[in-house]
């Protein structure tokens, strides 16, 4: 059901909703940019509508909200272990578009993947979406390219417009929750891009012979292995584990899941000092061949969803939209090399 509604209005809803959900969405976080006098804009709790920022692309996409940067998945100590409790209050997320196509690749990984990840789950079931539409294109985005540019996959989709708010709401639950909230019923459909000043092309030919182009050596000079590219994509979810043990007691401790990255050194490091893509080179091809390649041959689409954060967000400005741009010309020289 659409709805019509004024800002004065939205905020006693969004104050009914907040007594059922955690609610989430990017906003301004003041002096957390790059540099002490900037400003970050990423995922937060809110308390208020006009803390959401619908005008700029978060550096951060939505991910940290059901997949969190650091989670304790359990406790133990010399004779029991115990599994960590989760937050049983339910979360309402504002996302893109293309942030929502980003989240099937997770449920793919986490849930699709031959197993069930427990404490993924958990989170993800007690999650709903409210859609932000895209009037025009973001820096660096190629979400046209990718296909991601357009969802129905909503439980609610919002437009604001001046003083005015504009609802699109499937999930009778949300619905129910704002029923007694004054509103104007109304027709509403999402904005959503139609075209990127970015474009990519994705070779029909590519194979894994692009491994022996020449074109990665360039990135051995150029990436430094930072990961940054990797933590604010919506789509990587690599992780690694911590066993922290107590200063008071080394039999008692906790086991965390912690964010981690192709791109990092030490990631690939194994018993016996072995250690695979040692070479930034290496590690470049792998993350692009990951999101453009193999991943489709396995779910059917591609990884990357063209939000843009990794150019956004490179300090040694390498584009990945570059990167997929030029596998057309390396598959060639491949081919004449052979």
């Amino acid at each position: 059901m659409g709805y019509k509604l004024n800002l004065e209005n939205m905020n006693l809803a969004l104050n009914e909703l907040k007594k059922t959900y955690k609610i989430y969405a990017p906003k301004v976080f003041v002096g957390a940019g790059t540099f002490s006098d900037t400003d970050r804009v990423r995922y937060g709790e809110i308390e208020s509508f006009e803390e959401i920022e619908f005008d700029k692309k978060s550096s951060f996409s939505y991910k940290e909200t059901i997949l969190p940067t650091r989670q304790t998945l359990f406790f133990f100590t010399e004779d029991e272990c115990k599994e960590a409790e989760v937050d049983e209050r339910p979360a309402l997320i504002f996302l893109r578009s293309c942030e929502i196509h980003s989240l099937k690749r997770i449920d793919d990984i986490y849930l699709r993947n031959g197993f069930e990840d427990i404490y993924y789950k958990k989170m993800r079931e007690r999650a709903k979406f409210v859609l932000i539409g895209c009037e025009k294109s973001f820096e660096n985005c190629f979400c046209v390219s990718m296909g991601s540019n357009k969802t129905d996959e909503y439980n609610a989709y919002i437009k604001v417009d001046g003083q005015d708010v504009y609802l699109d709401i499937k999930d009778e639950e949300i619905e129910n929750i704002i029923s007694s909230i004054e509103k104007e019923e109304k027709e509403v459909k999402p904005d959503f891009v139609t075209e990127n000043p970015v474009k990519v092309n994705i070779p029909e030919n590519l194979s894994l012979e692009v491994m022996k182009s020449t074109m990665w050596n360039e990135y051995n000079e150029r990436c430094i292995t930072c990961g940054r590219c990797n933590f604010v994509c919506p789509t990587c979810t690599c992780f690694t584990m911590q066993d922290i043990t107590y200063k008071d007691n080394k039999n008692a401790g906790e086991r965390r899941r912690v964010w981690a990255s192709c791109h990092v050194d030490g990631y690939t490091d194994m018993a016996g000092g072995h250690s695979f893509r040692k070479e930034k080179a290496q590690k470049m091809r792998f993350k692009t061949l990951h999101k453009v390649y193999d991943y489709k041959k396995k779910w059917g689409y591609h990884m990357c969803v063209g939000c843009g954060r990794c150019d956004d967000i490179c300090p040694e400005y390498i584009s990945f939209s570059t990167i997929i741009n030029k596998l057309e010309d390396a598959m060639n020289e491949v081919k004449n090399n052979d």
